[in-house]
């Protein structure tokens, strides 16, 4: 999702291992679609390049190490690829739909505990994974409330890269003590018709060539910075070293804490990447299944090798796994190109600072307002999902991620006990078993 990557054509996954119709070793490479998989991540990888410094700043992670994390995830993703093949042309990398849970981290425990916080969620995976655990997930969080969290956290995103659309250069804002001085209004402007481009773009070219508006955003951002004077992105280049995820000063409720933030984390990344691979399994030029049990297994994986260098999560993005899709990938061979062109900007980062501040505010905007319009696929759940997925959001955005979900969850069930404890008289353990059978029918009617 994004992540607003995974808001756009989700429904329900199936949550039965499905076997896979081709060979394993050929989910990983075929020699008959090399030149198509090698064509499609050069594509996909330049798109990566500036969701992923977009999603590392929204998390408050510096932005080598979301690179480094998306390298590292491509290479992991493309290994598992020959083992045990989840889908055939994700493409994994840090989601837009975890940014703001990342950045609730980084606030509460110090950047220095993260790693550890990584560490430990890749542990829940892998237990996740080990019982084949996501079903549970499905029933226990429905779809339409994972649909409102996501759209609160879209419009998080959308609201924290605003403010890049009217940021003058601090020599441009020093000569002025008006707020809305020329320079502000020249941003404004650029910002402005960059964002009505691009929606242009994607309107026409979203079921050829995705990747277009992206490609003409940063190229057409990168000349014009040379020619008027506007703010850049700086990409710190810090040093990336091994070392072992363990805490540092951390109280015994503090600890208790952390261990409940990774626990929120694990699930939301278990159920995104269920959600990815069911609209993966759609766009597969092959009409291949996934698994996505074997996809948690390269998840888990990668944020486990990722906690040892202080990177972050990471899942299969839909907004990138489409346009490796339609840049014309059959196999995961793509991913690691992609993995490949993501590498090379990690230790090359003073290329990236010729990247201007409002082209990465039109993108992440973008990518916000995705995850919002996701809430347009709780309507066939009816009425009361849709209201309770925007009270989801709307608690999300005001309270909490975690503390917001949590409401959601508490009214929904609330709501059902008042109804069937006062209409219809049953017991509160006929009340809890008719609640859980609902959603199981909920869920299933989706998979149908």
């Amino acid at each position: 999702m994004t992540s607003q990557e995974n808001s756009e054509n989700i429904t329900t996954p199936d949550i039965q291992d499905a076997k896979p119709k081709i060979k394993t070793g050929s989910a990983a490479f075929q020699a008959q679609y090399a030149l198509r998989d090698i064509s499609a991540g050069f594509i996909t990888g330049s798109m990566a390049i500036p969701l992923s410094i977009g999603i590392a700043i929204m998390s408050d992670y510096p932005i080598k190490v979301g690179l480094a994390t998306v390298a590292f995830a491509c290479l992991v993703g493309w290994i598992n690829a020959w083992i045990r093949p989840g889908n055939y042309i994700g493409s994994p990398g840090i989601a837009a739909g975890l940014a703001p849970v990342l950045a609730l981290g980084v606030a509460s425990f110090g950047v220095q505990n993260m790693a550890f916080c990584i560490f430990v969620t890749s542990i829940m995976q892998a237990i996740i994974w080990k019982y084949n655990w996501q079903k549970y997930l499905l029933i226990a969080v429905p779809v339409y409330l994972v649909e409102g969290l996501l759209a609160g956290i879209g419009l998080k995103i959308l609201i924290k890269f605003f403010a890049f659309t009217y940021e003058v250069p601090e020599a441009a804002a020093a000569a002025s003590a008006d707020f809305w001085n020329s320079a502000r209004i020249q941003i404004v402007l650029i910002s402005a018709i960059s964002l009505a481009g691009f929606l242009y773009m994607f309107s026409k070219f979203k079921n050829t060539k995705p990747a277009v508006p992206y490609f003409v955003l940063i190229v057409g951002g990168v000349v014009l910075a040379q020619i008027i004077n506007v703010p850049m992105i700086y990409v710190e280049d810090i040093e990336l070293s091994l070392r072992l995820p363990l805490p540092t000063d951390v109280t015994f409720m503090l600890f208790v804490y952390m261990m409940l933030f990774c626990l929120m984390l694990a699930v939301i990344d278990v159920i995104e990447q269920v959600m990815s691979n069911a609209a993966i399994e759609k766009i597969d030029p092959l009409k291949r299944k996934c698994n996505s049990n074997n996809s948690l297994l390269a998840i888990w994986v990668a944020n486990m090798g990722a906690s040892f260098f202080g990177g972050m999560t990471n899942l299969d993005g839909l907004a990138k796994s489409t346009t490796n899709k339609l840049a014309g990938a059959y196999t995961k061979f793509s991913v690691l190109i992609i993995g490949g062109v993501v590498l090379f900007f990690t230790f090359n980062t003073q290329y990236l600072d010729y990247l201007p501040k409002f082209a990465l505010a039109v993108i992440m905007i973008f990518t916000g307002w995705k995850m919002i319009a996701g809430l347009g696929h709780v309507i066939h759940h009816g009425p009361y999902a849709l209201m309770l997925a925007i009270l989801c959001g709307a608690l999300v955005y005001q309270v909490g991620i975690f503390e917001g979900l949590l409401i959601a969850m508490a009214t929904h069930g609330i709501v059902h006990y008042l109804i069937y404890s006062k209409q219809e008289k049953m017991p509160g353990k006929a009340i809890v078993k008719r609640y859980i059978d609902n959603i199981k029918e909920q869920s299933k009617s989706a998979i149908d």
